[in-house]
């Protein structure tokens, strides 16, 4: 059988040829002039190659500029020569992949996350929207709803939706190089996608894979707005009052069945820990992704006549 080809990340300047990232690089690093963490940058999808310019670009995301951001505390901008050449030859040769992830809003103003399986190697029991690789020859929205229905169940047709490009983020595994060196480099790509339907009859439709998804809930904007408020690697206190001391969730058993369950808030507002033991908790950049959720949802009530 032929190894799939992996989709990487390629970057380009002033119109010249897109060149692929190399793992131990900073892709935000590379269009910051002055080492900030985001920038503006337009992206596309071409021959299997996920390019991003620093102005427009061709391809399916033409003219677009969308943020590219990564972490204050991003491992590939803090490495030092030594930690750099201790990262083993095999992960330097990886690249920098592509992920994309779905935001699906309902009808009613939701969007489902997912808490990932504990047994996955990469941020284990972490909330996050459906997503994952893109395969070759695919498109972004392509990818996108391939990986909603293969982790939720969730069928949604290309015709049925409009896409729209919220952002990307610089992801790194280890989020923290306290936590130990790197050994997974991607740039997500968050799609956001509306749903005609309200969630209590996308809910009917459920089928989680339970290799990939422990749990499923879906977000309200005061809910997500706690997530947001809770900023990885600062210590001020996120207010809870506003929200009941629990959230309502779904449970998926290892045969892949729902239950209703409940959270408590707190779970939602965790921060990525320096040290010890991960936490169950919001993923630093899918609190990236519902920031510019947010702001979509604020700019549309205002343009509203």
């Amino acid at each position: 059988m032929d190894k799939v080809r992996r989709i990487l990340v390629h970057i380009c300047k002033d119109g010249g040829v897109p060149q692929p990232v190399h793992f131990l690089q900073s892709v935000t690093g590379f269009f910051s002039e002055g080492g900030g963490d985001e920038v503006q940058v337009s992206c596309s999808l071409e021959k299997n190659q996920f390019i991003l310019h620093q102005g427009g670009g061709g391809g399916d995301q033409a003219g677009r500029r969308s943020p590219l951001k990564r972490a204050p505390f991003c491992p590939i901008k803090h490495l030092t020569p030594a930690e750099a050449a201790a990262v083993p030859l095999d992960v330097q040769q990886r690249g920098v992949d592509v992920g994309v992830a779905i935001l699906l809003q309902t009808a009613n103003q939701r969007v489902l996350l997912t808490r990932r399986a504990k047994e996955l190697r990469i941020f284990p029991n972490v909330w996050v929207p459906p997503g994952g690789h893109i395969e070759a020859d695919e498109t972004l929205l392509e990818a996108g709803l391939r990986e909603l229905m293969e982790e939720t169940g969730l069928k949604l047709e290309p015709e049925d939706v409009s896409p729209q490009v919220l952002g990307l983020w610089e992801s790194v595994y280890p989020a923290m190089l306290s936590r130990g060196l790197p050994r997974r480099h991607h740039v997500i790509s968050y799609m956001l996608l509306h749903s005609p339907l309200n969630h209590l009859q996308l809910q009917a439709s459920l089928r989680p894979s339970p290799d990939e998804v422990s749990a499923c809930v879906w977000a309200d904007c005061q809910l997500a707005r706690a997530m947001v408020s809770a900023v990885d690697g600062e210590d001020v206190e996120v207010g809870l009052d506003h929200l009941p001391s629990s959230i309502s969730v779904s449970q998926v058993s290892r045969d892949g069945a729902l239950s209703d369950s409940s959270l408590p808030t707190a779970v939602f507002v965790n921060r990525a820990p320096a040290g010890g033991p991960d936490l169950e908790r919001v993923s630093t950049g899918t609190k990236f992704a519902l920031e510019l959720w947010l702001r979509t949802l604020e700019s549309n009530m205002t343009s509203d006549p």
